[in-house]
């Protein structure tokens, strides 16, 4: 029997030929906190089920890694599908779609002709149980697209049928879980046993399927509901429903058809709507003087400002812009965080004390100069910047920290309206296969930087998980206490950014650490076809990051 020389670490090992990485793994899981998940070989992320075909070099990712985690959500997704089929009966489910994420759970949503009871929900996690139990294997195969196809005509899945319509390749990869066979984005677990921790759960007109946080993959956090975030996510699903598309699918055949125009149309008449919506409730509250918007990163909060801005003008007010950044200490005394780096985005980087000084004069009808931030340096400078609000004045004040209570703690509750804005994707690629809003946002970000400040892709994906914690530790936390939420996702927008963040993703190498992740996002893009911006509106939030914004972003 041949052998082939592996390379793990220091250590040069000689394994006979169909030895699986699972398998090799099993001697290093000592050397992980937690199990592992994904091997690499050669510079290659490898599911464990497969076999080294040649001597090379391994390593392994485990369930605390972005693609170790998100390997357990996408197998636990499979397993849950297949739980569904086998206690409610294929032939009484119309459709279970995986929405979107809500904290710590996916809410998948569900028709069909049995209702769900404490009944069913427990036999779907007993059902799921027994598969970690028995260690069931998840069985991987390429198949030609034209015997894919013939397999998702029989199981009806007339989504996944629209995406194989513009697949380049020949072959596409499917996966077998006791004869129940679907299509999943990404990579996935060798078998049932490493999802160990899951729960399901009645939710709406669904499921909650609870799965552990990325940092703490042995361990299962209690789900807590997020209602305002929910209906927002629903509202942009109904609006999919309205435009006619609710997969990736749908979208790409809406540019073939030559109907992008009037789809984009629509989709920002919806939401400007919601703008004036949100407008015409502030205008309504007697008292409010200060809007507090808040979002994370790559949000279109700038866009969002001036758009409101506009509508709040239509009711009689007058809006004054304010950005929280330039009421940061000066840099001597900004924090340090635990890497020896500036924390710009902790609120301690804020001087409060002033800023509720000076809101509070201004509040009391005093004429106050407000100071400009100048980064270069790193201090507050005056330039002669004064505001005194009359009857009709609001001040829109937009930062990270807008929502935080601690961050105008002097000013009255009934004088702020505070606003959450997020990109939140409903648009699936199929019905078992959403896309993260954090992956839209990564993407607007990255062609964003590109654009304006000549960053790489690799430079932006590097900064990306730093971004992402100042996020959940002062951004998540606020958002429902929000008084309106707007959602600046569109429809059509990655679709749009596609041909700018392909090339350069392709400019990441194989030696940089952010390969990994530049060729996940590219796979990703390359389910949609590119579209034409040009006839894009000015005033699209997603004119802020493709560029010919009509607003100075």
């Amino acid at each position: 029997m041949n052998t082939l020389k592996i390379t793990v670490g220091e250590v040069v090992k000689e394994y006979a030929e169909g030895t699986s990485f699972e398998t090799i793994a099993r001697e290093h899981a000592s050397e992980y906190k937690h199990p592992i998940a994904i091997a690499v070989f050669n510079d290659k992320l490898r599911e464990l089920g497969k076999c080294p075909d040649k001597d090379g070099k391994l390593s392994f990712f485990d369930l605390s890694s972005g693609v170790g985690h998100r390997a357990y959500k996408r197998t636990a997704v499979l397993m849950f599908i297949k739980a569904c089929n086998d206690v409610i009966g294929d032939s009484n489910i119309e459709k279970i779609k995986l929405e979107f994420s809500i904290n710590t759970g996916y809410y998948l949503s569900y028709k069909g002709k049995v209702s769900i009871t404490d009944d069913i929900i427990k036999k779907i996690q007993d059902r799921m149980q027994v598969m970690v139990d028995n260690d069931t294997p998840i069985v991987k195969t390429s198949r030609p697209v034209e015997e894919a196809a013939e397999i998702f005509r029989m199981q009806n899945m007339t989504d996944k049928l629209k995406l194989l319509k513009y697949r380049r390749s020949s072959v596409i990869n499917l996966y077998d879980l006791e004869g129940y066979i679907d299509y999943y984005y990404g990579y996935m677990l060798p078998s049932c046993g490493y999802v160990k921790k899951f729960e399901v759960l009645a939710y709406k007109d669904g499921f909650i399927l609870n799965l552990p946080k990325k940092k703490t993959p042995e361990e299962l956090d209690e789900f807590v509901s997020l209602e305002k975030v929910y209906n927002t996510m629903m509202l942009a699903t109904e609006w999919g429903d309205m435009l006619g598309i609710d997969t990736v699918g749908d979208l790409n055949e809406c540019i073939c058809a030559g109907d992008m125009d009037d789809m984009v149309l629509v989709q920002e008449a919806l939401q400007e709507r919601r703008i004036g919506e949100i407008a015409k409730d502030i205008a309504s509250r007697d008292g409010v003087k200060f809007i507090m918007i808040a979002g994370p990163s790559s949000s279109g909060k700038t866009s969002f400002s001036h758009r409101l801005s506009v509508q709040l003008r239509t009711l009689g007010l007058k809006p004054h812009p304010i950005a929280v950044d330039d009421y940061f200490v000066n840099r001597e005394d900004t924090p340090i965080d635990e890497d020896g780096n500036y924390n710009f985005e902790c609120l301690e980087a804020i001087d409060v004390k002033l800023f509720n000084e000076d809101m509070t004069r201004l509040l009391a009808g005093e004429r106050v100069e407000i100071p400009t931030f100048n980064f270069k340096v790193g201090a507050r400078e005056y330039k002669g910047n004064f505001k005194q609000l009359g009857e009709d004045d609001v001040l829109v004040i937009e930062g990270i920290h807008a929502l935080n209570d601690k961050m105008s703690e002097s000013l009255p509750v009934e004088s702020k309206y505070k606003i959450y804005i997020s990109a939140l994707t409903t648009l699936n690629i199929d019905e078992h296969n959403c896309i993260p809003t954090t992956d839209a946002r990564l993407i607007r970000r990255m062609v964003r930087d590109f654009r304006t400040r000549g960053a790489s892709a690799k430079r932006t994906i590097s900064m990306w998980p730093s971004v992402r914690r100042g996020e959940e530790e002062n951004i998540f936390p606020y958002q429902e206490t929000a008084d309106a939420m707007f959602n600046s996702a569109q429809i059509y927008e990655l679709a749009a950014l596609k041909s700018i963040a392909e090339p350069i993703l392709h400019s990441v190498t194989p030696e940089d650490p952010e390969y990994y992740e530049a060729k996940r996002l590219l796979k990703l893009l390359e389910y949609f076809l590119c579209m034409d911006t040009t006839n894009l509106p000015k005033n699209s939030i997603v004119r802020e990051f493709v560029g010919g914004s009509c607003f100075n972003v």
